[in-house]
């Protein structure tokens, strides 16, 4: 079956299609008080948009990635790409708050590629640098979430929230010509229908104690990360008198900690994964505990992105490592089910995030992003997962 050959080549291409796709996603979060204006709304309502792009992306990731366990994975890669472009030019041309808000949704519900690519990597990987391989993709999907926010800040504030999203239409056209001409076709091993596809999603969750837990743990941990990115450019402006073009700045020291993802890929290959999992959650929380104490201080952010981009990641990679070993034939239905839980707790995030900072400012923010921490070690020592 898999007598194609994970180059570095391909592994490269997946790795930085991984981040221009799920870049799509984020483009709306340093753009969010100029979008607010366009439409003369609140910023309690704008914060819809970042929420409707999370649910879309749960929903793609429900719906379209078991179709990788079943059929040609290049196909869907690519006709999904035709789709993502249509929605990112909608999303460019929205006339109004609520069509912005439906196709900022389909931009999520479509641009879920990359959860395609990390079990594809994953399975062509050998089994002593599949760690490694999956932090290399990993390391691409995270730089791709945090220059997105540098690069729509910086856009956004010269040129407008509309023309990001027009430039990330042409991105798309063009990386959708180089994986027509270079991704291989990957056999699948699901034979039945695709109800039957579906319905095997409950068999997983029921059995599966390590992917229930690994789904916990990336929802809460996301579910800070999300209220912390979702309400930094209030802060900015707020506190600092910042706009869009700063708040995009802090992606940009996010991509260094995002660089941890490969690390963390190294240590998966070589060190016990229950050890990994408690070391990163605790560097979770100290990064909320230093925002406790950011509010007025750009060096405390900085600090405190660093970390949280770090850990976060780091445990992300750990969770889908545990997950993919442990369940090779079903690699695109336990990564489904896990990135679900990951996006739920972040669509979660962003809601609970906004209602923090309208009525606490960022302390609340901060506490809030902190319980979610602390939670990751209470449902882990709970919860039997290995």
């Amino acid at each position: 079956m898999r007598n194609i050959k994970l180059t570095k080549s391909l592994l490269y291409l997946m790795a930085v299609g991984a981040g221009l796709v799920v870049a799509n996603n984020y483009y709306n979060q340093p753009l969010l008080n100029l979008i607010a204006k366009t439409f003369e709304v609140t910023e309690s309502q704008v914060s819809r948009i970042p929420l409707a792009t999370q649910l879309g992306y749960a929903f793609g990731l429900l719906f379209i990635i078991p179709l990788g366990d079943k059929f040609s994975r290049r196909k869907i890669i690519l006709y999904d790409f035709i789709a993502i472009i249509a929605a990112l030019l909608v999303t460019a041309m929205a006339p109004s708050l609520w069509i912005l808000t439906v196709s900022s949704f389909l931009v999520g519900f479509t641009s879920v590629v990359p959860q395609l690519f990390v079990p594809m990597a994953a399975e062509l990987a050998t089994e002593e640098n599949r760690g490694k391989v999956i932090g290399i993709v990993m390391s691409g999907l995270l730089i791709g979430i945090l220059g997105s926010r540098f690069l729509s800040g910086l856009i956004g504030e010269y040129y407008g929230w509309r023309f990001m999203y027009y430039l990330a239409a042409g991105i798309m056209v063009v990386y959708a010509t180089l994986l027509y001409y270079k991704l291989p076709n990957v056999a699948t091993d699901f034979k039945g229908t695709y109800a039957e596809l579906m319905r095997s999603l409950i068999n997983i969750i029921k059995k599966k104690p390590e992917v229930r837990i690994a789904a916990i743990r990336g929802g809460l941990a996301f579910a800070g990360f999300s209220a912390f990115w979702t309400t930094l450019v209030f802060l900015m402006e707020t506190n600092f008198g910042y706009g869009s073009a700063v708040s995009g700045m802090f992606g940009l020291l996010g991509m260094i900690g995002a660089l941890g993802a490969a690390l963390a890929g190294k240590l998966n290959d070589k060190y016990n994964h229950k050890r990994l999992v408690l070391i990163f959650s605790a560097l979770l929380i100290m990064s909320w505990v230093v925002f406790q104490f950011s509010g007025n201080s750009i060096i405390g952010l900085v600090i405190g992105v660093l970390l949280v981009d770090f850990s976060l990641q780091s445990l992300h990679v750990t969770n889908q490592n545990i997950i993919f070993s442990k369940n090779p034939d079903a690699r695109n239905r336990v990564n489904t089910i896990y990135m679900v839980g990951y996006f739920i707790g972040g669509a979660f995030g962003t809601i609970a995030g906004a209602y923090a900072w309208e009525h606490f400012q960022w302390i609340g923010v901060a506490t809030l992003g902190l319980a979610f921490s602390v939670l990751i070690l209470v449902f882990n020592t709970i919860l039997k997962s290995e």
